[in-house]
């Protein structure tokens, strides 16, 4: 790690030095881009500058220590080296951290899918199921919650649940969410009291801003219809419903939830710009680094990565290969243990794939 931290440091003083050069003050855009990069590296040479303070500190007072007969100055000089030791372990702690690779949509607001797999009503239920899971842990997180589209089924499920929300650190924490989730329980349906396998998958975008990705007009296609499901007379004798065909990849996206036709094409827009962006993100990824793809898991949603068993009382996360109880609990929004062990386990991975 110290050789990494090293070429580091020498990039950084490359780069002030680079940033002196007349020709570079004269060029705004190269200037722009070595101030951004400088920027980047200013934290880890700050930390890694203290870091070397105490190890240097540490060795004089070591040193020092080989050199003294007196017994009371021994006491003190070995105090002295334990506290530069814990100066020592707390920085290269915090360099490990500052080393892994930051997620540009960290901090972006999330547009979650919630979607029956396979399962029939069963799985229905179990969207609903998942969706009270995801709406309780954003009421612990303070954000906010904002429905977009619905797609019930028959028997108090839904075929298919999108939603916005809105907070800091939102992507950063339910990204990991992303994937096949299964449940194993009776269900309501099942007279016999059969136990159930069925499934659900779980698509988590990060919301883009137009001003960052813009669609064309002349790509898309806007068809407008009478909305159905409850919500009055009105619901379905005003054309309020919208739905949007992306021409090039052919995406569609559906919003009828709103009553509003402006609404519904404001949240449908929002949809289809996350999953062009999440698909091009994901095209990217597979070119240029296949590595971060595997860490990342842009493809997880061909993957199974969690069960909930509900006669065993507990849930399964198929990436930690850990086993989490009190799965009534998980079902009411605590679920951020589980988040907490993917994190940990994700900057193990970036750590060991930055210093190999």
């Amino acid at each position: 790690m110290l050789n990494k931290l090293n070429l580091i440091q020498q990039r950084y003083d490359e780069i002030n030095n680079l940033m002196s050069q007349p020709d570079i003050l004269t060029n705004l855009k190269q200037l722009q881009e070595l101030g951004k990069e400088k920027s980047e590296l200013e934290n880890i040479v700050d930390i890694y500058n203290k870091y070397k303070t105490s190890s240097a500190q540490f060795d004089d007072m070591t040193n020092l220590l080989k050199e003294t007969d007196e017994p009371e100055m021994a006491i003190l000089i070995n105090q002295e080296i334990d506290k530069f030791q814990q100066q020592m372990n707390e920085l290269l702690h915090k360099l490990k951290f500052a080393l892994l690779p930051k997620d540009p949509n960290a901090n972006k607001d999330v547009i979650v899918e919630i979607r029956a797999g396979t399962g029939g009503e069963e799985a229905g239920l179990f969207v609903a199921d998942l969706f009270r899971m995801y709406s309780r842990y954003t009421q612990s997180k303070k954000w906010k919650l904002n429905l977009i589209s619905t797609n019930p089924s028959g028997v108090g499920g839904f075929r298919e649940v999108v939603f916005e929300v809105k907070g800091k650190g939102a992507f950063s924490q339910l990204k990991y969410e992303r994937g096949v989730h299964r449940v194993q329980r009776v269900p309501e349906t099942e007279a016999s009291g059969r136990i159930h396998t069925s499934t659900a998958t779980v698509a988590v975008l990060p919301a883009i801003e137009e001003i960052e990705f813009k669609i064309s007009q002349d790509d898309i296609r806007m068809d407008l219809f009478h909305a159905g499901g409850a919500g009055g007379q009105n619901v379905n004798k005003v054309t309020t419903a919208v739905r949007i065909t992306h021409l090039p990849t052919g995406i569609v996206v559906i919003c009828q939830d709103e009553r509003s036709q402006l609404k519904n094409k404001t949240k449908a827009m929002a949809v289809l710009r996350a999953r062009i962006f999440d698909r091009e993100q994901r095209k990217q990824s597979a070119e240029i680094d296949k590595q971060r793809k595997k860490q990342i898991g842009t493809g997880e949603r061909a993957e199974k990565i969690r069960t909930y068993n509900f006669p065993q009382d507990r849930v399964t996360d198929h990436r930690l290969n850990s086993t989490f109880h009190n799965l009534p609990q998980i079902m009411y929004g605590d679920i951020k243990d589980i988040i907490e062990a993917l994190l940990a386990q994700e900057q193990i991975s970036q750590l060991e794939a930055v210093l190999s």
